[in-house]
């Protein structure tokens, strides 16, 4: 049989086992219940909602008032003949440019040219007798003095000699008369522009009582711009002149159909009263124009610039909402967890809104998702199409150096 001493041996490993399979059943039971409650964790935390979000950047923005104008000629003149006859040549080409003083046109100068020449044999005549009648003044004042002659004659013969220097005078005037006439048979320009459609060919008979004239020239470059603005945004621009001081205030002209900036100029007027019909009052400015993208009649949006907001907080238009309170945005912390705050917009303007108060320069505001998401909720950034999402960029160290917004 065995002994004591025996059993006791056989027991000892038995038990080890048994406690070593205790704690391995331990151990797993333990990283069971950890994967589970992770799981578990996992399902109920709410998923993060996709979103879109930009920084609000600083910048200079320039502040202005939008129009709708028309683009006319600084200078406009209907060409004209000034005397009648018969159109001899046409020296320009339609539709092209002249310099102010080009030929333009010639009238058969001929007629004009025999009334000069017999003006001139008229003052030739006159001159004769007066040289003639000055001869007698003499001898008649020497006969007075001898008491040969009565001196009724002598007087005469002074007023016949005061009656031919007239008569000389007559003459004079005469012939610059025919000069002139003669010089307007040539037609030049009056002023440098772009000519139209030529409106008399060579060969007819033209009058100066002719309404059309013969071609009308407009100046382009530069060129005027007439906008309208409302009347409330009179005492605005009348401040704006007033800070600005000798330097006018700068007008941009865009196209009407896709935006594309045509020019910039500088404005020159504002209407000396408001139209009490449509509540408006006109404005005008100047543009350079040298590369004729504004035409004349050409419908033209128009951005009057008042000044530029320095160092202003920007974000775009699309993240503002509005709220019962107001108008706020969707700002994202840095845990991703989302804050809508009640924001103060100065103004909105080419697609970005002017924040006074509310949000500072590179905060992080949704533009796209808003819908989706409330308070304290956790976002994530959206992936564009075929792409991985990302985090929002960092804002840069600078966010003055951000260009300044440019109105379109």
């Amino acid at each position: 049989m065995p002994t004591s001493s025996n059993a006791s041996r056989r027991r000892g490993p038995l038990l080890a086992g048994l406690v070593a399979v205790a704690i391995v059943a331990l151990i797993a039971w333990r990283t069971v219940e950890h994967r589970a409650a992770a799981q578990a964790t996992v399902r109920t935390a709410p998923a993060a909602v996709p979103v879109t979000t930009v920084r609000a950047a600083r910048e200079d923005v320039p502040v202005y008032l939008t129009g709708i104008g028309a683009a006319q000629p600084a200078q406009t003149v209907t060409v004209k003949a000034r005397v009648d006859g018969q159109l001899e040549a046409v020296a320009f080409a339609e539709g092209k440019d002249v310099k102010k003083g080009d030929l333009l046109a010639k009238i058969d100068p001929r007629p004009f040219e025999a009334a000069l020449d017999q003006a001139s044999a008229q003052r030739a005549r006159d001159e004769a007798q007066l040289v003639s009648a000055k001869k007698d003044l003499e001898r008649y004042t020497t006969l007075v003095a001898q008491d040969s002659i009565p001196r009724q004659t002598l007087d005469t013969q002074h007023a016949l000699v005061g009656q031919l220097t007239a008569a000389i005078q007559a003459d004079d005037a005469a012939i610059a008369n025919a000069r002139v006439q003669l010089s307007y048979t040539t037609i030049r320009a009056p002023l440098s522009g772009r000519t139209g459609m030529r409106m008399v060919d060579v060969g007819n008979i033209v009058h100066a009582s002719d309404a059309n004239g013969l071609v009308v020239i407009n100046e382009v470059d530069p060129i005027a711009v007439v906008f309208t603005l409302p009347e409330d945004s009179f005492r605005r621009v009348n401040d704006a002149i007033r800070a600005a001081g000798a330097k006018p205030l700068e007008v941009r002209a865009f196209a009407r159909d896709d935006g594309t900036l045509l020019d910039s100029g500088h404005l020159v007027l504002v209407n000396n009263q408001i139209d009490v019909a449509t509540g408006t009052f006109q404005l005008k400015a100047t543009f350079a124009n040298p590369k004729h993208a504004l035409w004349p009649g050409q419908d033209v949006n128009v951005k009057l610039v008042l000044g530029v907001r320095r160092d202003a907080t920007t974000i775009p238009g699309a993240a503002v909402q509005r709220g019962a309170d107001g108008l706020l945005a969707y700002v994202v912390g840095p845990d991703d967890a989302v804050e809508i705050r009640t924001i103060k917009v100065a103004a909105v303007q080419d697609g970005k809104a002017i924040i006074d108060e509310g949000v500072s320069a590179g905060a992080r505001v949704i533009v796209d998702g808003q819908y989706k998401v409330r308070a304290g909720a956790r976002v994530a950034e959206a992936a564009a199409p075929g792409a991985t999402p990302s985090p929002a960029s960092p804002p840069s160290r600078d966010a003055s150096a951000t260009p300044a917004a440019h109105a379109q």
